[in-house]
């Protein structure tokens, strides 16, 4: 009786890269759906002139920050290869997504579906807000990754806080520069539009300012599944 063939299968790799990669591009992905719609809170309140209330801001705010903090990881423990090779994965599924999203809205719905208005207001994205989200993505990102990286040159594994909140501060400055402006410009104007950056930015950077004992715990456990990391 001949012998049953050993099918072959590829090795798993060892550590955790794959499982934080996965959990990078779904929160980019959820944050992108998420930030078509403008979140308003509180009445009009003005200070010499200048909008303070209402505060304004996206449906991305939920989740995007956290892109961020996985972002932190990626470069903190994989260095700019490993967060390079994320940020271009996240970038191309969210193009991929776009052009899905696009695709399915210009496709002829079925006669008895009455959602078409629908469908379009929440996923057919303003070519607008596509280019602004990936230009402050890809900007912000990179530049997160580049300066927590330079950081840790200097510092080793010292001053993780530091390299943390430092990447965060430059990195989400670029996003939400770029992602409000490119977006919203002439949409949204004067105050409202500075009121719209500010409060993003300061929104994003204290979430990651208050998530940074859970960042440290999440880099301490990937570096320790990571049978190639050695802390130098």
């Amino acid at each position: 009786m001949p012998a049953t063939p050993t099918p072959s299968f590829a090795s798993r790799p060892r550590g955790v890269f794959d499982i934080v990669v996965a959990l990078f591009c779904a929160l980019l992905l959820i944050s992108n759906v998420a930030a078509v719609k403008l979140i308003q809170f509180g009445p009009d309140v003005e200070v010499l002139g200048f909008p303070v209330l209402p505060i304004i801001t996206d449906g991305g705010a939920f989740l995007f920050p956290l892109t961020y903090i996985l972002g932190d990881v990626l470069a903190e423990v994989y260095g700019l290869t490993g967060a390079r090779r994320a940020i271009l994965l996240g970038f191309a599924v969210s193009i991929l997504a776009s052009v899905t999203f696009l695709l399915v809205g210009a496709a002829p719905p079925a006669a008895d579906w009455p959602n078409q208005d629908a469908f379009d207001a929440v996923l057919g994205f303003v070519p607008r807000i596509v280019v602004a989200s990936l230009a402050g993505y890809l900007a912000g990102q990179f530049l997160n990754a580049w300066v927590l990286v330079k950081l840790k040159q200097r510092s080793s594994e010292g001053s993780l806080w530091a390299r943390l909140m430092g990447s965060t501060l430059v990195g989400e400055a670029a996003d939400t520069i770029l992602f409000c402006i490119i977006a919203f410009a002439g949409i949204i104007t004067g105050g409202t539009l500075v009121n719209y950056i500010i409060v993003g930015y300061v929104y994003k950077v204290l979430v990651e300012a208050a998530f940074l004992p859970v960042t440290y715990r999440v880099i301490a456990a990937v570096k320790r599944r990571e049978p190639s990391y050695s802390a130098g």
